[in-house]
């Protein structure tokens, strides 16, 4: 018998007739995701870090292809049974464990949702300056933030918070009517790069400074950790998928595809702005603002708004929703699940995280990744290896059944996801705080570097061992 506890509308398998997903639409999706800030900057950060251009498209190129499988692996159990990642995690961590791998995925998503909130906001105030330069704001700081952009960081917040009350149906249209007009804008600022500042070739000719042993494994780590997320609650959309081939396809062709490309614009074009502007003008937001035409940044503008907003409500809105509604599925909906990722969202204050690209990428990124990348390798090893595909669905929406481990929660997995952990937690305390490398034996800062890598595998190899003769 279902337990009400355990079930909800929003939770409960997606009937057959409504997995109408087709590849089209998830590759879609991907390309709404793909295509924002974060990604225009993640390779012309890693440029300023020491990396060559190209040694930054690459790594990210390689970064994508990694993360592919588990996002293709864990899409999977979704496509088969309907079910979304909160109830998936059930099988593994047990139907009241699976709340703890849940809050963790629910509270990086509403991190980066107040970043891409962020995002859109500046997007919404250089429009705004561009187009009305006569109108002024008074010169206020509110918890570190200029008034004026936190101003339009709400206007663009409230923009979130109509998709989300309007649920799973308006992200599917925002997502197929987007794809095609980011990809057009896109194209539009590599033309104007090469069009501006010179060929492909003398754009990406910019040198590493820094020799690629010190700088590979921080680029890797993080740009797999970028979409560590969505490797955890990709089911959360292939459970709309009609076949694994059409999940499994539309990622392959739209996900690394697209990150790639995207990041290479990126890099061309901020490279261009060096030699256009003198000077390096790394957000999109701040370079559109340049061409002076009115109509010009207004359409660019236009496109950088739906990109966060694309991404945004699919990869920070979806996941967190479903993840608060199994805390309390009788009293928490999807649409109060995503009103509370809104508002935490706004209460992490998004532009601390961004003050600076050591805080962006050394501590959340690649922190965050610390905790996700054990939970996406328990999910797979407990799906593919111990159950080879096999769920009973019915148990993981009751008490007692063979999902219920010891009152609810699986021990075994707790102490394979801690022991995952444990390796790189020395060397995230050193980076979070700001102290001396040297506080830690150099074996823990090293470590760190590899996070998602070594916290994965070694969760992995632990589940496994503690469960192979459980299952």
């Amino acid at each position: 018998m279902v337990d009400p506890s355990l079930h909800n509308e929003d939770l409960a398998p997606v009937p057959p007739e409504k997995r109408t997903w087709r590849t089209g639409n998830i590759a879609a999706l991907w390309v709404g995701m793909a295509i924002c800030v974060p990604t225009y900057t993640l390779a012309s950060e890693r440029v300023a870090g020491g990396m060559s251009a190209w040694q930054s498209v690459l790594v990210i190129a390689l970064a994508n292809l990694i993360v592919l499988l588990p996002l293709m692996a864990n899409g999977h159990p979704g496509t088969k049974y309907g079910i979304p990642f909160p109830v998936l995690v059930r099988a593994s961590f047990g139907v009241r464990g699976a709340q703890i791998p849940a809050v963790l995925r629910a509270l990086v998503a509403c991190g980066w949702f107040g970043i891409q909130c962020w995002f859109g906001g500046l997007g919404l105030w250089a429009t705004a300056s561009a187009l009305a330069p006569s109108v002024s704001v008074p010169d206020v700081t509110i918890l570190g933030a200029d008034l004026a952009p936190l101003i339009w960081f709400f206007v663009f917040w409230l923009i979130n918070v109509y998709f989300i009350w309007n649920g799973m149906e308006s992200i599917k249209w925002l997502e197929t009517l987007s794809a095609p007009f980011l990809l057009l804008c896109g194209a539009a600022l590599l033309v104007w790069a090469i069009s501006e500042g010179g060929s492909v070739s003398a754009l990406m000719s910019q040198p590493a400074t820094k020799p690629l042993s010190e700088t590979f494994a921080v680029a890797l780590t993080s740009g797999v950790s970028f979409w560590a997320t969505l490797a955890l609650n990709i089911p959360d959309f292939s459970r709309y998928a009609r076949s694994q081939r059409d999940q499994a396809i539309g990622q392959a062709i739209a996900m690394p595809t697209t990150m790639t490309v995207f990041a290479f614009i990126g890099v061309i074009t901020t490279a261009a702005t060096v030699v256009v502007f003198g000077k390096a003008i790394a957000y999109p937001d701040q370079l559109v603002t340049k061409f002076g035409n009115p109509l010009v940044v207004g359409i660019s503008m236009l496109g950088l708004a739906l990109a966060t907003l694309s991404t945004n409500i699919a990869a920070n809105v979806v996941s967190p929703a479903n993840d608060f509604a199994n805390l309390a599925p009788a009293r928490i909906t999807y649409r109060t699940g995503g009103l509370i990722t809104a508002v935490i969202g706004v209460l992490i204050c998004p532009w601390l995280i961004l003050k600076s690209a050591g805080n962006y990428i050394f501590i959340w990124l690649v922190g965050y990744g610390v905790l996700l990348g054990p939970i996406g390798a328990i999910m797979i090893v407990d799906y593919f290896v111990l159950r080879r595909r096999e769920l009973v669905v019915d148990d993981l929406y009751r008490r007692g059944g063979q999902y219920e481990y010891a009152g609810g929660i699986n021990p075994r997995a707790l102490i394979a996801f801690g022991l995952g952990v444990a390796p790189c937690l020395p060397g995230f305390l050193v980076a979070a705080s700001g102290a001396a490398p040297s506080t830690v034996p150099a074996f823990f800062n090293h470590l760190y570097t590899w996070a998602w890598f070594v916290s994965s595998s070694v969760s992995a190899a632990a589940y496994y061992a503690l469960m192979r003769r459980r299952v």
